[in-house]
């Protein structure tokens, strides 16, 4: 199976984007994370992004604040997906980084979660994977009957608790 890959231009992302990791484990979906800055290091993230693909990476999940280059560049440098998560790491509340990987130019996609939206991320990267059915499919679909449950639950206390009233 295709394995995800998660790249952060700092390891201060990482406490956002450990989300990303625990959903993926969660899902037996194997994945790799790597710190890259696509200002201070961008022959690491060319070297990255090139590389991914030989490394059995299916999807790539980058997350960047502040300018947020980084889901751009690594996208400009392969054809897999990526999916940009925008840190909350500015005085702008992460808004920054939203606009600017939401705002990529037409010719180079990156999919765009919320800010510090790195579980979605992760969600929509075993989406992709799961596309031709099979065991993770199949996971993937006892996640949304469990989230369909768990709904139907609340619901339930909800009309509880206004019984009480």
């Amino acid at each position: 199976m295709l394995k995800v890959a998660i790249v952060m231009g700092s390891d201060s992302d990482w406490p956002v984007l450990e989300a990303a990791g625990e959903t993926l484990a969660a899902f037996g979906v194997e994945f790799e994370a790597a710190v890259a800055s696509a200002h201070r290091a961008p022959e690491l993230v060319r070297d990255f992004a090139t590389g991914a693909k030989g490394r059995g990476i299916g999807v790539i999940i980058a997350a960047a604040g502040a300018a947020a280059h980084l889901p751009g560049v690594v996208a400009s440098y392969t054809n897999l997906p990526v999916i940009g998560v925008p840190v909350n790491s500015t005085p702008l509340g992460g808004m920054d980084a939203l606009l600017s990987i939401a705002q990529m130019p037409a010719g180079i996609p990156v999919a765009c979660m919320a800010i510090n939206g790195a579980k979605n991320a992760a969600l929509l990267a075993v989406e992709i994977l799961a596309v031709g059915g099979g065991p993770l499919a199949e996971k993937l679909n006892a996640y949304r009957a469990r989230l369909k449950e768990e709904a139907a639950g609340k619901t339930a206390k909800l009309k509880k608790r206004l019984q009480e009233k």
